[in-house]
């Protein structure tokens, strides 16, 4: 028995300190292969952390990219709206030049349509005149205006080689630009009123607003005032010069 203690107690020795070298060897094996794992994993999450970042970079650059595409399309949709502006430009200014030059040729053709309607602008003598009164800042003819104004072409109704002069005037009341602009208004509606209602032709007028300039009443009160508000119109003829140059001439007898 004592034998078979001894024998157990060998036994349970060798088991010890088989069982403590397997421990040992299994911790000797498996610690470089934990270290591995844990350099693998910190690997692992470090180019995590790598890819993460570089996505945020390219989010980024995508961002940035995306807005210079922006910038570029805004910068290229305003040079085509310069451009477009710039052709309107262009034409408006063709279209400015051509119609300039029809004005010019407008005039000049008016103008010698004058000069062969009316002949020679010397020959041209005063033969009537009226005047004409407006309200205080109006540019509306008158009952007693107009009534004026027929007066005017009926007492001269027989005249063939003529023109009329219209100027229109204002009080020194208000600034000159008003004054201007109101006597411009007053003439344009007398010489209206003789074309619409007495059918003068309209190159036989010429009409001008001379605001506060050459007043008929240097006084400074109401009535003076009141003389200033008018437009003078009157009547150049030639007739008188045409009958003269017509008439025969005397020869002497000879002898």
């Amino acid at each position: 028995m004592n034998q078979s203690i001894g024998i157990s107690l060998v036994l349970s020795g060798v088991l010890l300190a088989g069982g403590c070298a397997t421990k040992k060897y299994v911790q000797q094996t498996a610690a470089p292969i934990q270290t591995k794992v844990d350099q693998v994993a910190d690997q692992a999450n470090k180019e995590g952390s790598d890819i993460d970042a570089a996505k945020k970079d390219i989010e980024r650059h995508e961002g940035g990219i995306n807005a210079a595409k922006e910038r570029a399309m805004s910068a290229e949709n305003r040079a085509n709206e310069a451009k477009t502006a710039a052709d309107k430009a262009d034409q408006d200014a063709m279209q400015a030049q051509n119609t300039s030059n029809q004005n010019t040729q407008a005039i000049s053709s008016l103008h010698d349509s004058v000069n062969t309607a009316l002949g020679n602008l010397d020959d041209y003598k005063m033969q009537a005149e009226t005047a004409v009164q407006f309200g205080f800042g109006k540019d509306t003819l008158t009952a007693e205006a107009k009534e004026q104004l027929d007066q005017f072409v009926s007492q001269n109704s027989n005249a063939k080689r003529y023109y009329i002069a219209i100027e229109g005037f204002t009080d020194k009341t208000g600034p000159t630009s008003y004054n201007d602009e109101l006597s411009r208004r007053r003439a344009e509606h007398v010489t209206a009123y003789l074309i619409t209602q007495h059918d003068i032709p309209v190159f036989r007028v010429q009409d001008i607003g001379l605001g506060k300039e050459k007043p008929a009443d240097e006084g400074r009160n109401r009535a003076a005032r009141a003389k200033n508000r008018r437009v003078e119109v009157r009547l150049f003829t030639a007739d008188q010069q045409l009958a003269m140059s017509q008439s025969p001439t005397q020869t002497q007898p000879q002898q």
